[in-house]
């Protein structure tokens, strides 16, 4: 057996056999309280009982019909299981040495050829169910059929985002810093929840965002490191989820001063008061953070540019004003989904500013763009924005999942998600970030390694030349469009995205 899961067995089984206590010494197992499962274990030299899930060690086994006919054989109670059990197939390091070293090989070949093969898959909605066995194997199946059915029945279902001729949705970062990253996190396998977890993982998702947020121009309130500042940074999973947390915190700290001017209202009133406001070209995800929050929302009409006025947002903040509404949060967009239009932030953000509302700036992906510094103009106004984000994985070479965001002000962030039960407290609280405060899952993934080995890897000039040489290629596709007479032009190419249809007859 692999040494490294057979020192864990054996472990597991000299604790069950002999109990432990904390300074390492065997000691027999005292007896479990009434009020405790049978299987649960009392720690000596612990302040309290620790209950550990009911395990089942099987009797030995010969062969898998024994493991049959035996397997649900449960200990008596009052007594500890037989050491030992049944025997598992597994992968092993020297098999995994060659395995991976095929799979590297089977993505190079498949990055190499990716062209050859159809963008869109030929299939029904279905498909799969039909090719694959309807109960799963009971014994284990050769590694070499498995990597056959994954070309025979897996790849036949891809969309193949990476391909040249796919251009649809939004572009898909990839590369093969990205991907080493990505496996070196699989293998360390830890949660990076807090910073006890894993202190790296927490260390260097800082690190990375403050590099980040100074390769786009950020405005130092942002910026984790700014010396008694209280901004800084996160990697979420999606933009979605950069917006819920931004309306979420908005809303938590609207409800949290109109409870102290009004304490003996309803939280319920005030939260059915409440106002959010995005432009008609906004992200849908926007609208569904609202239904999540719930709280209302006005999707406003746009410019014949595609973007949000001031004007626009002023009369309609007045108008909800007036009939008793409290407005308190707006999502801009720098390049929208449909177009890549950019909403003015100079007007939209003092607005904001005066009516004290919580400016949201959502930049998924143009907000790539601005490591190059003829590209930041487009967010001029950026200062008034309370948080923002865009995603490295659309447009970065990093792959997904890695949504970027930024607040300066990361205390009302937390004030709206913290969930802080014993079990989760260290002795470093107070001096260390726990990222599951900033976010809407406890489990996290070491997603900044992937930002650290592409940044290095490329450094900021070869990013830089990467959009820049996307842009360059936008422009000259608008050029040979506009020298056909059958189509015409839709949007201000500004950055990656042409939108152009046919003449209307």
């Amino acid at each position: 057996m692999n040494s490294f899961f057979g020192t864990q067995l054996r472990k597991l089984e000299r604790f069950l056999e002999n109990g432990h206590n904390g300074n390492g010494n065997s000691n027999g197992v005292r007896q479990p309280q009434p009020s405790l499962p049978t299987t649960d274990i009392l720690l000596q030299g612990t302040q309290q009982a620790v209950a550990v899930a009911p395990v089942q060690i099987v009797v030995q086994a010969n062969s898998p019909e024994d493991f049959l006919e035996n397997g649900d054989m449960a200990t008596p109670p009052g007594q500890v299981p037989p050491a030992g059990g049944l025997t598992l197939p597994y992968m092993d390091s020297a098999e995994f040495r060659n395995r991976g070293k095929e799979m590297v090989d089977y993505i190079s070949d498949y990055m190499d050829t990716i062209g050859q093969r159809r963008v869109t898959p030929a299939i029904e909605p279905g498909y799969l169910r039909e090719r694959l066995p309807e109960d799963p194997p009971m014994y284990p199946e050769d590694w070499d059929e498995i990597m056959d059915d994954v070309e025979q029945h897996i790849m036949p279902g891809v969309t193949h985002w990476q391909h040249p001729r796919f251009h649809a949705y939004f572009p898909s970062g990839n590369s093969y810093p990205s991907i080493m990253a990505d496996m070196l996190s699989d293998a360390i396998g830890s949660n990076g929840f807090s910073w006890a977890a894993s202190p790296v993982y927490t260390e260097l998702e800082t690190i990375v965002m403050d590099w980040l947020g100074r390769m786009v121009g950020l405005p130092k309130e942002f910026l984790p490191f700014t010396e008694n500042g209280k901004g800084g940074g996160v990697i979420q999973g999606s933009a979605s989820e950069c917006i819920l947390v931004s309306l979420l915190a908005a809303r938590q700290a609207t409800i949290r001063e109109l409870k102290r001017q009004h304490p003996f209202v309803e939280e319920g009133v005030l939260l059915s008061k409440l106002m959010a406001y995005c432009s008609k070209e906004a992200h849908s995800s926007v609208e569904k953070a609202a239904m999540i929050a719930f709280v209302k929302i006005r999707i406003l009409e746009t410019d014949d540019k595609y973007a949000l006025r001031g004007s626009k947002l002023a009369k309609a903040i007045q108008e909800d004003r007036s009939m008793g509404l409290i407005p308190f949060f707006v999502s801009s967009t720098l390049g929208t989904t449909s177009c890549c239009s950019f909403d003015p932030l100079t007007e939209i953000g003092p607005i904001c500013k005066e009516e004290n509302v919580w400016l949201h700036v959502d930049a998924a992906y143009a907000g790539n763009a601005f490591i190059c510094p003829q590209f930041r103009y487009l967010m001029k106004g950026i200062e008034y924005a309370t948080s923002f984000n865009f995603n490295p994985n659309k447009w970065m070479l990093v792959n997904f999942d890695c949504s970027t965001m930024w607040v300066t002000d990361r205390f009302k962030l937390t004030e709206a998600l913290i969930v802080d039960p014993l079990y989760l407290k260290h002795s470093h609280s107070d001096r260390a970030i726990d990222y599951r405060h900033w976010g809407i899952p406890l489990s996290r993934r070491f997603r900044s390694l992937k930002l650290w080995f592409v940044i290095r890897s490329y450094g900021v000039e070869g990013l830089r030349r990467y959009i820049l040489e996307h842009c360059r290629l936008a422009k000259r596709l608008e050029a040979l469009i506009k020298l056909d007479s059958r189509f015409e032009i839709m949007n201000q190419v500004t950055l990656g995205l042409v939108c152009f249809r046919l003449h209307v007859s």
